[in-house]
């Protein structure tokens, strides 16, 4: 029996979710559908309680309703209450359980795919909005020798650490504003929104000195001014694309149990 799956955003046309879970199916052999659902803005739970209604065993969750997903749930993982946010639905046993696989996915990315270590390194976290509390704990999980979070509101920064370090101890995070960035860092991580508006970050170009630093952009499909800055100082400069497809790939293995190959998925979409 075929087994129903989709991804629940507005707009959500542009999704490449449905043509990655595709593949993880294919490769996998796993009978499931996998399809784009558009809900209102106003709509989300209505729109989840539908799809549980149609027998519907889990969903991904895209903007803007991943806090929707979160007030929604019964139950929700750790890394669901340290992301604050939920972007992977499952439907069982009359109940709907949230996590967040969008911190593992930048990990796995970074060790799997790049092979860059994080544990004992410093990295650097610039951003302190929805898409950097994401992957604090997960980042923090593989124990670096120092994470440093950067922000334009030193304050907003200190109160994501509050609530992430709350689901788990952890070591000190230091906290500052992006004046002060004085220092190298072996991986350097852009979970701010700048790119969107091609806006250039006043960060310091000491930031990438470190050898063989790794400056990884969440977002994906355009060359931000972060990228362009990291590149001009030497840095290897790394896209989002294979954290979409690794977040995918965890939220597949909780649907399915069953954990997929991503670095065929991963080039597949970069060539199209």
């Amino acid at each position: 029996m075929i087994e129903k799956y989709a991804v629940i955003g507005n707009p959500i046309a542009h999704s490449k979710s449905p043509l990655i879970h595709g593949e993880f199916a294919k490769q996998t052999q796993q009978q499931i559908s996998y399809e784009r659902v558009l809900a209102p803005l106003d709509g989300f739970a209505d729109t989840v309680h539908a799809l549980i209604a149609n027998g519907f065993k889990g969903a991904n969750v895209t903007v803007p309703f991943k806090f929707d997903a979160y007030a929604l749930c019964d139950e929700l993982t750790v890394r669901a209450k340290a992301a604050g946010a939920v972007n992977t639905l499952i439907f069982e046993e009359g109940k709907i359980k949230g996590d967040n696989t969008d911190g593992i996915g930048l990990v796995n990315d970074i060790i799997g795919n790049l092979k860059v270590e994080i544990a004992n390194k410093r990295i650097l976290l610039l951003g302190a909005g929805g898409a950097a509390q994401g992957v604090l704990l997960p980042l923090l999980s593989q124990r670096p020798a120092q994470l440093t979070i950067a922000n334009r509101s030193v304050e907003k920064a200190h109160m994501m650490v509050q609530k992430v370090t709350a689901q788990l101890v952890v070591q000190d995070v230091l906290v500052t504003d992006y004046s002060n960035l004085k220092e190298a860092y072996d991986v350097v991580v852009n979970a701010t929104s700048a790119g969107l508006t091609e806006s250039v970050l006043p960060i310091s170009d000491c930031v990438f000195s470190a050898p063989n630093s790794l400056a990884y952009d969440m977002m994906y499909g355009v060359k931000t001014p972060f990228m362009a800055q990291a590149s001009a100082n030497n840095s290897r400069v790394v896209d989002g694309l294979g954290m979409l497809v690794e977040q995918a790939a965890e939220a597949f293995y909780l649907w399915r149990n069953v954990r997929p190959l991503t670095s065929p998925v991963i080039e597949m979409i970069r060539a199209l």
